[in-house]
């Protein structure tokens, strides 16, 4: 059918003529020679060698003493699990139910695309953050039991690099510190239900398959999201004015936010997760795959359209970009070239919408630009510190400070790296970023050396995800909304899930 097909036919024909045009421009001569140019200076220059080498920390991690603590303590009851199995290997074999719960815990990973799944299905109003903590909690003791007859299962969390202890060190820290700790207890909680979600998708992924089923089951829930996003698009939703500056957005509609509280909690889901359906895509060996991996697109850029989230917006383009540098370069120009194209085909609403980026009279930039004012005087006393985690302990330091120009306090600051230095102070700041470097830089030198296409599809997906989350960080606070941390760090999860198998088929080879 596809052979057959004049549409596709044309396309490729069109393919071809685009191509060979690119290829004796001008520009495209010059890109090449640029290009040349680039991969000699690299080769010798010492800016290049310092960024792109490995640092003393992380070369020494895998044998250092931290990490063998570390790694050693979070795997106590997978130890403890196959203490018990070693004893009674001949009762638990012969157990019908042990061996049932045994099978479910080697397939961790399905449960957790399950609950990811769940996760973005939900109603906000049905929604309870703690379910989140629950999900994580159990799907972590079926890992640990599923391990117990599998001498090669454990919690691999060496394989998160040196920074990651350092984070966890100072979020507990910002707990013990808080100027409120009953409050950022509850924080404390999310950040845990993150780090287990980043744990186990590293460790319950053996193989590309696993990984493909898992991220599967996350679009799947995606797609549900969406169609009711596009339902609402339909039907027509209220329009909020905190929520959208009709002075400069006339004849907006009422933005839609799905199963969320909020377009921008929405917007950021569908920035973070539209990516990991394109690698489903460039990855699928069927023609099945492949239209049903379109097909889940469909509904996802229609409800982020729909969205109205500029800094979505943005981050989603940074992220395609990305992808697509990763994948081949030399598609940047007609990337680019597309999307420009395609700006005139854009409803006129959402046109409109773009055109108010970066304007000073939007009530919603000015406003963030208040909250940074607002901020700068609680930095002054606390840069060092912190105030301890959760919004709500910043709230209560904020309201010891003059108001804003329209007499409130700001709720949170707008920008995710304020907000980690606010709460935990410059070293939680430090780790933070560290941690996030980290994933990226070891992420884009695992990729140029996995010879498996579809982890590399995977991998050049979710770096630009994570690439693209955190250039909306700088103008939201992500984190806000929990469901929204909780696949924030399950994106950075799929990253180091995609490092490991890319690792472990150098070591085959």
């Amino acid at each position: 059918m596809i052979e057959n097909s004049i549409l596709l036919g044309w396309l490729a024909r069109l393919w071809a003529v685009l191509t060979g045009a690119w290829t004796e421009s001008g520009l495209g001569r010059a890109c090449r020679r640029c290009e040349s140019a680039a991969a000699r200076w690299s080769e010798g220059s010492v800016l290049w060698q310092f960024v792109w080498r490995d640092g003393v920390l992380p070369r020494v991690w895998p044998e250092s003493l931290a990490c063998r603590l570390f790694s050693g303590i979070l795997n106590i009851p997978c130890a403890i699990a196959k203490w018990i199995y070693r004893v009674g290997k001949g009762i638990w074999d012969g157990s019908l139910a042990f061996r049932f719960v045994s099978a479910l815990g080697g397939a961790s990973f399905v449960f957790l695309g399950l609950l990811m799944l769940v996760m973005l299905v939900v109603p906000h109003d049905y929604w309870n953050n703690a379910y989140g903590l629950v999900g994580a909690v159990g799907v972590t003791a079926l890992f640990i039991v599923g391990s117990a007859a599998r001498p090669r299962h454990r919690l691999e969390a060496e394989r998160l690099g040196p920074y990651m202890l350092f984070y966890l060190i100072l979020l507990f820290y910002a707990l013990v510190g808080s100027l409120s700790t009953s409050l950022s207890m509850r924080y404390f909680l999310f950040h845990v239900t993150s780090f287990l979600l980043v744990l186990l998708v590293v460790s319950s992924v053996q193989k590309y398959e696993q990984l493909r089923l898992m991220v599967a089951l996350v679009i799947a829930g995606l797609v549900v999201a969406s169609l009711y996003g596009c339902y609402q698009s339909y039907v027509g939703v209220e329009i909020v004015a905190s929520q959208q500056d009709m002075t400069v957005n006339e004849g907006m509609p009422g933005r839609i936010y799905s199963f969320f509280d909020n377009p921008n909690n929405f917007a950021e889901i569908l920035a973070m997760l539209i990516p990991l359906d394109i690698a489903l895509f460039l990855g699928a060996k069927t023609w099945r795959g492949r239209f049903w991996s379109l097909a889940a697109l469909v509904p996802c850029l229609v409800s982020i359209g729909a969205t109205y989230g500029r800094s979505s917006w943005i981050g989603l383009t940074l992220a395609v970009l990305v992808l697509v540098a990763l994948e081949n370069w030399r598609f940047i120009p007609v990337a680019l070239v597309l999307g420009l194209c395609a700006v005139p085909f854009l409803p006129q609403t959402i046109y409109n919408r773009i055109l108010t980026i970066g304007n000073m009279e939007d009530s919603s930039t000015q406003y963030r630009f208040s909250i940074y004012e607002a901020t700068g005087n609680l930095m002054r006393d606390y840069w060092y510190r912190g105030v301890g985690l959760d919004p709500q302990v910043m709230q209560r330091v904020f309201q010891t400070y003059p108001t804003m120009f329209d007499g409130s306090y700001p709720i949170h600051t707008h920008n995710n790296y304020l907000q980690m230095w606010g709460e935990t102070g410059i070293l939680g700041l430090i780790a933070y970023v560290a941690v996030l470097l980290h994933g990226l830089k070891t992420g884009v030198k695992q990729f140029y050396k996995t010879m498996d296409k579809r982890v590399r599809h995977m991998l050049a997906a979710s770096i630009g995800a994570l690439c693209g989350i955190m250039v909306i960080s700088v103008a939201e606070y992500t984190w806000f909304y929990p469901r929204n941390m909780f696949v924030y760090w399950f994106l950075f999860g799929v990253i180091f899930a995609c490092i490991k198998l890319g690792r472990s088929e150098q070591q085959a080879r």
